[in-house]
């Protein structure tokens, strides 16, 4: 598969969607960057790389970091996390609080911002320093050092985040939440300001690809059936209440962020990365959607 190839000629095709979208105006530090970004980075198990635009370049990967804080949740507690935190898609935007309160104060899956504050619930519980274990993890699923949490977002989300605060004190209403409410958002904010590129993401996103396996290491991480239940959570929960549209269109598991990120996977072949800031109502990268379309509809690779 000539990979290289296939994304010169998605960036010029899809140059056309760069106009459309709005960035997420709610983050105040979102609204700042460069709304004409735009990276594609796509790393296969075999080691092979590829990329175009504005790959290298880091940026705030928000909800993304959802997965990754799951990744390293589920092998700390195992099944014990799905009596928390459900697993079925929401139909609803990933910060309702209606859903919450009727099915009381368990988050419908764990990439609901909901979801998220549970997990972050429980690396506090487990870490004297959640915030460098969390780092630590990312790094070396990466292989970069130098990834660094943002702390102007972090500080951005914090003095928005009303909902949030809604979310989580609801949930400590009804006692799924353990430790104090100040804790849990100051590290669940730090946790989606992470700054990493498309490079960064794509090759983190490997363990998923490869059964668990860490890019650059011959280290499993993760069990077959933890990867399996992750990769179909990605599927079906992965873009809130899109989630079926970009089964529809795309047919990988992935997940995206309001920075303009969106990840997915082929299992046992690639990871992805496309970044571009503009987001439809929907909250998802508009032109990132259409990358990954383009991508396996020209390589005819999907899961399906």
């Amino acid at each position: 598969m000539n990979y290289q190839q296939i994304l010169d000629e998605i960036y010029k095709e899809a140059k056309v969607f760069k106009g459309q979208g709005e960035l997420a105006s709610y983050i105040p530090e979102l609204a700042r960057v460069d709304p004409l970004k735009y990276g594609i980075h796509l790393a296969t198990i075999e080691g092979a790389e590829f990329a175009v635009g504005d790959s290298q370049e880091p940026f705030s990967i928000q909800s993304i970091s959802k997965v990754l804080s799951l990744a390293l949740v589920l092998p700390l507690i195992g099944e014990m996390l799905w009596e928390r935190v459900g697993v079925e898609p929401s139909g609803n935007p990933f910060n309702s609080i209606v859903q919450l309160e009727y099915e009381n104060g368990i988050p419908r899956n764990p990439f609901l911002n909901a979801g998220a504050l549970v997990m972050a619930d429980i690396l506090i519980s487990r870490f004297d320093d959640p915030k460098r274990e969390f780092l630590q993890f990312v790094r070396r699923l990466a292989g970069n050092e130098t990834i660094q949490y943002d702390e102007e977002v972090a500080a951005s989300e914090k003095a928005t985040g009303y909902v949030n605060a809604s979310l989580i004190n609801m949930m400590k209403s009804y006692g799924n939440i353990n430790n104090e409410i100040d804790s849990v958002l100051d590290f669940y904010y730090h946790q989606c300001s992470i700054a990493m590129s498309c490079q960064d993401l794509a090759r983190a996103f490997l363990v998923f690809a490869d059964e668990g396996c860490i890019y650059g290491e011959d280290t499993r991480i993760l069990k077959k059936a933890q990867v399996k239940r992750i990769n179909a959570l990605m599927q079906t929960c992965g873009f809130y209440d899109e989630a079926g549209e970009f089964s529809f269109r795309v047919g990988l598991p992935g997940k995206s962020g309001v920075g303009g990120g969106i990840v997915a996977v082929h299992p046992k072949c690639y990871s992805v990365a496309v970044w571009s800031p503009k987001l439809n109502k929907k909250g998802n990268s508009v032109l990132g959607m259409k990358t990954l379309e383009l991508l396996t509809t020209k390589s005819g690779t999907s899961i399906f």
